[in-house]
């Protein structure tokens, strides 16, 4: 395995946000509202790969690979839209060739399990992936501050979607 790539087994600490000329990608999060959520979906599938005997870490299976893999792999991460607006991120950890149940060859985003809750940052809808330079990226949340983190959801995303925050 790369260095970058951590045992399957292992899920390492949370990163800091990055920073520098990451790049990042963004994507819709479809059917889930809350990070909660895809935590719980993501713990749900890891616990069947594991007693499946394969590799647990999340990934997103894509149709294009990203032709700025290395950018991407040098400390960059998918940020996740839920109800219209960047809720949270994962370290993108590997980008590997799959296979779609209908035998069409894919990109397997392989993802850090840690999913990083961040501040709200309002997005349209769009299909696919999006390139998303480190500079329009949105800070991540400290769990264990007050403020940001103490306000429910729905009055955070509220208030981005203002541009009050």
């Amino acid at each position: 395995m790369p260095a970058h790539d951590p045992a399957p087994d292992q899920a390492p600490a949370p990163d800091p946000a990055p920073q520098g000329p990451t790049l990042h990608l963004v994507k819709l999060c479809v059917g889930v509202e809350r990070p909660e959520e895809l935590e719980r979906w993501q713990a749900l599938r890891a616990e069947r790969a594991r007693a499946a005997g394969a590799d647990p870490r999340p990934r997103h299976l894509t149709r294009m690979r990203p032709r700025r893999a290395d950018e991407l792999l040098a400390g960059g991460s998918l940020y996740w839209v839920m109800k219209g607006a960047i809720l949270a991120r994962q370290r993108i950890l590997a980008l590997e060739e799959a296979t779609a149940e209908d035998g069409s060859p894919r990109c397997a985003i392989v993802l850090d399990p840690a999913l990083i809750r961040t501040a709200p940052a309002p997005r349209r809808a769009f299909q696919g992936w999006r390139y998303l330079r480190a500079d329009e990226a949105p800070p991540d949340l400290d769990a264990g501050a007050e403020g940001d983190a103490a306000l429910p959801p729905a009055l955070a995303e509220a208030l981005a979607a203002l541009g009050v925050r």
